[in-house]
């Protein structure tokens, strides 16, 4: 009899790319959305029951959480990438170090996040911009947020670890419970603790992601019947490698980080507080909307990685194209929706009517060329899987820091406040551009690896 092990490595190795796709994507992106929703939720619940001010604070905090996802995805999405390929080898060696090595690395790391978060709260804020009492209640929110580290950064890698697997649908179930108690405890936190509404917010996700954190580590305790916690050390040897991979996974959060920093610097110096929360609004809607394409990428990850692993390259390409093709269709489902009616999706967050007519065209600007970011996410995702964590961190760089950043302070010179807003269309266009051609050259390099081993098989 097979067991879940040989099952699950035979689909991947086996059964046709579009299906795959549907049995991997679906839950993945279902399991995002819910985390996403969460998030959007939480930002509707303070812009509601507290007021624009908070929703403004909770907004310029958000980037500074990313240091905490930049810390699960650098062990999550490294330590997925070599899992994944171990699988194709079969090397169970390698698949019995993952676990206590990446619990490890999580509980450093996140010590040093939560120490820097909450001591050095007040001058991190400052540099977005935040002044008066979108300062103040910002530093109030992200001091409880930060004390959850630990939390967030486990629940998140390890799941990572199950997507890598191909186990999607237990991903999904563990992040959605961890998604629907933030739902229901945050209105009931807010408002149980009245003027301490926004800590409620924090505090809220903070005993959600505990009940999460409990559930995962049962499952890989009791039931994963591939990875488990062999002890918990440092697996030395495999560092380079999921350190390789796993810092252009990182760089793309914590660069994001220095992007939102930046963009709100911007929109504070050319528009004042209004378009601080009306770039707020419109992050959290653009965070909602990649949510999905990284759901999508996380089922692409174990089909071109084991395949690679397993070394049939030319499935790796027809793989990858499902992808491309998928992630693009799926983009357009949310591009469609917010280019008809953006007012209503900006009114969500901000109840001032005023405000939300200020926003409108540029919302639309921003949003101009999102149909096309699903095929620069797979891309990503096609190199972190086979391991070429290089060619990925130049991409994030790009993106993130190196086109953005000077477009983002040099435009607003020349088109205002607009210009702001144009930064990241014309810099994702950009991207793209060089994503497709990287792409073309790796699909070159596996063509000749095919013919290689092909001859030699001969």
């Amino acid at each position: 009899m097979k067991t879940a092990k040989t099952d699950m490595r035979a689909e991947l190795l086996e059964n046709s790319p579009w299906e795959l796709m549907l049995k991997l994507s679906v839950p993945a992106i279902i399991g995002m959305l819910v985390i996403g929703l969460y998030s959007l939720v939480d930002a509707v619940y303070v812009g509601q029951l507290i007021g624009p001010s908070a929703m403004g604070a909770i907004s310029v905090v958000y980037p500074f959480t990313l240091i905490n996802s930049g810390i699960a995805t650098l062990i999550g999405i490294g330590s997925a990438s070599v899992l994944s390929r171990a699988i194709g080898r079969k090397d169970t060696e390698t698949i019995d170090r993952i676990m206590g090595n990446l619990l490890l690395l999580i509980l450093i790391l996140s010590a040093a996040s939560t120490l820097a978060g909450m001591i050095f709260t007040r001058q991190l804020l400052a540099l977005s911009g935040a002044e008066g009492e979108i300062l103040e209640l910002g530093v109030r929110y992200m001091r409880v947020v930060f004390a959850g580290s630990v939390l967030i950064n486990f629940a998140q890698s390890a799941n990572m670890i199950l997507r890598a697997q191909g186990l999607m649908k237990h991903a999904m179930v563990l992040m959605g419970i961890g998604a629907v108690l933030v739902m229901l405890l945050c209105p009931v936190f807010i408002l149980a603790m009245g003027e301490r509404g926004i800590e409620g917010s924090a505090l809220a996700n903070i005993v959600a992601q505990l009940v999460q954190v409990g559930l995962t580590l049962h499952y890989f305790l009791k039931k994963n019947d591939v990875v488990r916690f062999h002890g918990i050390r440092l697996a030395f040897s495999l560092l380079p490698e999921i350190l390789s991979v796993g810092v252009s996974a990182m760089m793309m959060q914590v660069m994001t980080l220095v992007q939102q920093t930046v963009l709100y610097n911007m929109a504070s110096r050319h528009g004042g507080d209004a378009q601080i929360i009306l770039i707020g609004a419109a992050l959290r809607v653009m965070a909602f909307s990649f949510i999905p394409l990284w759901g999508m990428s996380q089922g692409m990850q174990p089909v071109v990685g084991t395949n690679y692993g397993a070394r049939q390259y030319e499935r790796v390409r027809k793989s990858a194209n499902t992808f491309f093709i998928g992630a693009t269709l799926l983009a357009l489902c949310f591009w469609i929706p917010i280019q008809l009616f953006p007012e209503a999706i900006l009114s969500m967050f901000i109840k001032d009517a005023a405000i939300v007519a200020q926003g409108t065209g540029n919302f639309r600007l921003m949003f101009s060329i999102f149909p096309t970011l699903g095929i620069m996410i797979m891309a990503l995702t096609f190199f972190q899987a086979i391991g070429k964590g290089g060619q990925a961190s130049l991409l994030v760089i790009l993106r993130q820091i190196a086109l953005f950043v000077p477009l983002a302070v040099l435009l607003p010179r020349v088109m205002g406040i607009t210009g702001v807003w144009a930064a990241s269309p014309i810099t994702d266009g950009a991207v793209l551009i060089l994503s497709a051609a990287m792409v073309a050259m790796e699909y070159k390099k596996l063509r000749q690896a095919g013919s290689t081993l092909n001859a030699v098989v001969q």
